[in-house]
Parts: C-alpha cells; structure tokens; sequence
C-alpha cells in the first residue's frame, strides 16, 4: 500500500514538473510577443510575481529571487539567513526594498539616484546588512507598498522549518503582533495615459477596477456599513499559500474596535464640539433646515446619528418632533448629551421612576454605535420620518461616518422619508503660488528663506494638506467632481473614481502663464426643497464662503503645472505644462475611497495637461491618504 502511494505521489510530482515547465515556455513565448507592446496585454496574468527592482515578473518566487540575485546583486534568502529574520522580518524586508527603489534609493547604502535606470546601474552587492536589520524594527514595513503583492504571501513556503510554522500557527499573536496594516496603490511613476475622448463620457464608479483597495476580515465583519468580509475573496482567489493570506485577512478587523475606541474617545473632548458649534456656517445650516420647516418636522420621529452634545436633537425637539432618537457612540457625550437634554426640560423618561415634572421632552439619548442599536432599544423598522445627521468630514468622507447614516437609512427611514442633508457635492480647482508657502519664505524680514519653501512643497506633495485656500489664490475654474443624492444612493458608491476638466482662469491673466501647484477639494451639503419645503438651504466649505472648520483639502503636484488662456502663443517643441508651452486644460482623474486603516480614505490623484494645440501630457499618479 504505502508503495503504491509512493508511485503515485512520485507520478504526480514529475506530471506536476512537467505542467511547470509547460507555463515556464508559455511564459517565455508570451515575453517575446508582448515585449514591444506598450502595457503587456493580457498574457501576464499567470505571473504572479514582480521583481523588486525592474517590470520583470515571473511565476514561481525562486525564479524571482534568483533574478534578482544574479541581476541585481540582492540575495533575499541570504539575507534572510544572516539576519534571521522571521516571516514578520521578511515580510518588512520585501517591502523595505519596494519602497526604497519607489524611491530611486539604494536598498543597501541608502544613495538617492536621478531615475530609475540610475539605481539599477548603481546597484550594488550589499557591503553590511546590519544597519538594514535596524531599519527593519520600523512598523512602518508591515504596510505593503503593493496593492496585492502576491510575494509577500509566498516566501513563507520557502522557509527551512516550514512545517514547524505550520503545526504552531497562532492566528491571534499574529493579529496581534501586525497591528494595522494598511494596503496601498503601488505608484511606480508610469506615465498614465488618459484619452480625451473618454474623458467626460462616463462618470460612473469605478474603484473596484481602479486606484484603491479597501479594509479586508475574514469574519464578516459590519462597520460603518463596510462589509469587512468582502475583500478577503480577492485574497483567496489565489489558490498559493492560503494561510499566509490570512495573516493579513484577519488584521483589520481584529483592529476594528480598537480605531472606533481612539475615534469616539476623540469626541469626548469639549473643545472639540466647541469647535463645531461655533461653526457658524455650520451650526446655523442646520438650524434654518430643523427650524424654519414646520411641515417637515411638526410631529415628526427624527433620528440623530452621531448626536454629540445633542444641539441637532434640541433643534428638532424645538422644532415640534413628537420623538427625537439621539444616538451617541462615545459614553460621555451620550451621557453629557442626556444631561444637557434634561437641563432644557426635553428629555424623555423612560419608566415611571425616573419621571420628572420638569423633563416632559421628547428626546432619548442611546448610547451606542447606530449598526448596535437594535441591542439597546427596539425600534421598528421604517418608523422614522427624519434622518438628521452632521456626517461630514474633511474632504467629505474622512471619518468614514456616512457609511453609518446610509446604514440607519436602509433600516428605519420610512419610504420617502427625509434625509437632512439629503445632498453633497465634492468640487475641485487648481491652486496657484498664494495656496503654497513660497510668498512666506521668499521674503522673511527682508532675507530670501525660498530654499525651504520649496522643500515644504516637495514634502507637501507626499500627504493631504487641510488648510484654507484663500479664492484669490485659484488659477483655474471649479469643477463639480461628484455627486451624492443622499436618499437613494447605494453604500457602495461612497467609494468612486471621478474625472474633472479645469480650464486656466482668464480674468485676471490676461493671457500669461501662471503656475497650478496642485488642486484643492471642498464640499457642499444641501437641504433642498424635496424636503424642506419652506426654506431651503446650503451648507458650503467653498473657498469663496466663509471659512469653517473642514477648511479645505489640498493636494500638492510634484511638479507645478504652468497653465494659461486657449489663447497663449505656445512653442511647438516644448513639453506641455512648461512656461513656454503651458496647459490650457488640466484632466484630472480622482479617486477616493475608504483605506484599509479603518476611518481613513485613500484619493488617488491622476493629471494630465493639454496645450492650446491640442497636445497632450500625462504626469505619475499621486497616492494620498487622509489619516
């Protein structure tokens, strides 16, 4: 018996040799008919693999790592072996590496080189990895600088004591020992093409194809209406090394209720909500919507989702709600929000022994998470009139709150039932020199200090920046970037990929050129008249309002593109978005989407310019998380 299993495990090893050797020569003749076309096709997608260094790919980890041994003076599993690294340090190693030639770095003496054929002529056999070793302790490393990086979930089967690894797998330390790990775009800096023809023609979503990846558990977990569950089925459509997926499948949710602890903790200060009531544009929108809408709120069940010290609750309640359900995650504020409730005589008793002649109100604190609610009262569903909810975050969608009012929505809003604010609109515009910090340090008590404005440029086009863009400081015009109708859209359509076309602003330039830095995003809400019949109104964050305190959200170009009027003499020769030759329109493409570390939102920014000529530029996409 335990012959024949020896044949026929011996009959498999060599078919399965054979089937190797078949896809290795599939993959060379695929190589050779695709190496001259421009994205490769189709015919990689058996190779999983991609080269640390180059666009070389390959279908097996070894082949990869021999590559890079004898092409690029990198021994990986030697490496491995002289630092001992474990399957946590080879995993920050992988990504070390990535992100130092992202870089234009070298992984081993740290010298930057001008482009990348610069690094690979300078790479070099490491002289002492020691200090790397050091640079491994960095966390930071357990964020893949791919998205999917299919290496990261092989190496594991390499190890010498694999089948040690596997009998003493422990899900919860490995949990444990990740943390968050965040999984973003790869920029590699390749020219993006983008087809003017196409450009405007389809505004749909498109994220699931697109820039950005979102938050993955293989628990199925709901939070802030976001299936946690679905992205695992990405991870387990590669068949190779399932239980190295895991360690990364399991991460985010497991940090879940660790990220919504640190958030509603947040809001248990007082200056914060100080903050917001102060926002007169803000406080006061709210106001005009609850108050001066009697026909909407005169006996109506309004539910408040994320209450805070309850000022959208006492609106209502003032307004003529027969019942307001105000629901509060953090425990302090639901218990301020209670207290300030009954201060006013509004407060509702819930049993005869905590009646009080002086708190006869309509107003019920919960505190809870609104996708936990259904544990603390029993509320039917589609018995509420109003959903009143000041959802909003910087850029719109940081925090990632309204994924919990569409939740309340689809659960206890009644057919046809209203939505305050029932719209929001993201809108963009290209920003000149008076947005950056350049005017600053040009000219400090007389001393020219431009040196280090142009490093804070530098570094500002590696993160969102939230300050205010004065509107004199815009060179181009606005452009609505998307749209939500918040009473009828889906869930997940909170995460999109939109387009937008500027044009340079010809009011105040007269024909010249002026330098666009980068663009600024800005939202507006509305309490149309669907439903607030009476008195309509717009809550704005727009550079030419008053400033509020979401301010505006701005993200920086790597290059300044130099823009002008359709009617601009351009030179032939020159690249477009240079003085001699500058932009008449910028496209953009954007992306925002929620990131994997949970509350947060990943945009990725894609931009091309064309000449009054018609000719066209494409510049490397930008990556930006809103942390």
């Amino acid at each position: 018996m335990a012959k024949n299993l020896m044949e026929i495990e011996e009959t498999n090893r060599l078919s399965q040799e054979e089937e190797e050797e078949d896809d290795d020569e599939d993959f060379r003749e695929a190589w050779t008919e695709d190496e001259n076309e421009e994205d490769g096709g189709e015919n990689d997608d058996d190779l999983e693999f991609l080269c640390l260094f180059c666009d070389s790919k390959y279908s097996s980890c070894d082949a990869l790592f021999d590559h890079c041994r004898l092409t690029h003076f990198f021994d990986f599993n030697g490496i491995r072996k002289e630092l001992g690294l474990d399957f946590y340090g080879s995993f920050k190693l992988v990504n070390y590496v990535r992100s130092q030639v992202a870089d234009n770095r070298c992984w081993s003496c740290g010298v930057h080189c001008q482009s990348k054929q610069d690094l690979q002529n300078h790479l070099h056999q490491s002289f002492d990895t020691k200090d790397v070793k050091l640079l491994l302790d960095n966390d930071k490393y357990l964020n893949p600088l791919m998205q999917e990086d299919s290496l990261l979930y092989s190496f594991g089967g390499d190890e010498e004591d694999e089948d040690e690894c596997n009998t003493s797998f422990d899900k919860e330390e490995i949990v444990k020992d990740f943390g968050n790990v965040c999984i973003d775009e790869d920029d590699t800096g390749e020219d993006i093409e983008l087809n003017a023809e196409t450009y405007n023609k389809d505004r749909k979503t498109e994220v699931s194809n697109g820039h950005l990846s979102l938050a993955c558990s293989s628990n199925g977990i709901t939070d802030n209406g976001l299936d946690y569950g679905r992205s695992v089925r990405s991870l387990e459509s590669h068949p190779k090394d399932k239980q190295s997926r895991v360690y990364i499948a399991d991460v985010v949710g497991k940090d879940i209720k660790k990220v919504n602890d640190g958030y509603f903790g947040s809001y248990s200060s007082f200056g914060i909500h100080r903050d917001m009531i102060s926002d007169k544009i803000r406080t006061d929108a709210y106001r005009q919507a609850l108050l001066k809408n009697p026909s909407l709120l005169n006996g109506a069940v309004v539910m408040d989702v994320g209450c805070g010290t309850g000022i959208l609750s006492l609106f209502a309640a003032q307004a003529g709600a027969s019942r307001v359900i105000s629901i509060e995650a953090s425990e302090k504020m639901a218990a301020v929000a209670t207290q300030i409730a009954k201060d006013n005589g509004l407060w509702q008793s819930k049993t005869d022994g905590e009646s009080d002649k002086n708190c006869t109100g309509v107003i019920e604190v919960v505190h809870t998470m609104v996708e936990n609610l259904d544990k603390s009262i029993q509320i039917q569903p589609y018995s509420v009139d109003i959903l009143v909810s000041e959802w909003m975050g910087y850029c719109l969608l940081y925090e990632s709150m309204l994924s919990s009012v569409l939740y309340a929505r689809d659960r206890w809003l009644k057919p046809g039932g209203a939505m305050l604010p029932d719209t929001a609109t993201i809108f963009v515009a290209g920003f000149g020199k008076g947005g950056t910090s350049l005017p600053f340090w040009e000219n400090v008590y007389g001393f020219n200090m431009s040196s280090i404005g142009k490093e804070v440029v530098e570094d500002a086009a590696k993160f969102p920046v939230i300050d205010i863009i004065n509107h004199h400081d815009l060179v181009t015009n606005a452009a609505v970037l998307q749209s939500f109708d918040l009473a009828t859209m889906k869930p997940d359509e909170v995460d999109f990929t939109a387009t937008a076309e500027l044009e340079a602003k010809f009011d105040n330039m007269d024909h010249k050129a002026t330098s666009c830095f980068g663009v600024v995003l800005w939202f507006d809400t509305g309490f149309t008249s669907r439903f607030c019949k009476e008195t309509p109104t717009i809550l704005s964050t727009s550079p030419y309002t008053p400033k509020t305190h979401w301010s505006q959200t701005i993200l920086t170009f790597r290059e300044a593109v130099s823009v002008a009027s359709s009617k601009f003499a351009a030179e032939e020769s020159a690249d477009v978005g240079m003085d001699a030759c500058p932009a008449s329109k910028i496209l953009l493409r954007i992306s925002i989407a929620r990131a994997t570390q949970h509350r947060c939102i990943d945009i990725s920014l894609e931009t091309a310019g064309v000449s009054p000529n018609g000719r066209k530029r494409c510049w490397p996409a930008q990556i930006f998380n809103l942390t």
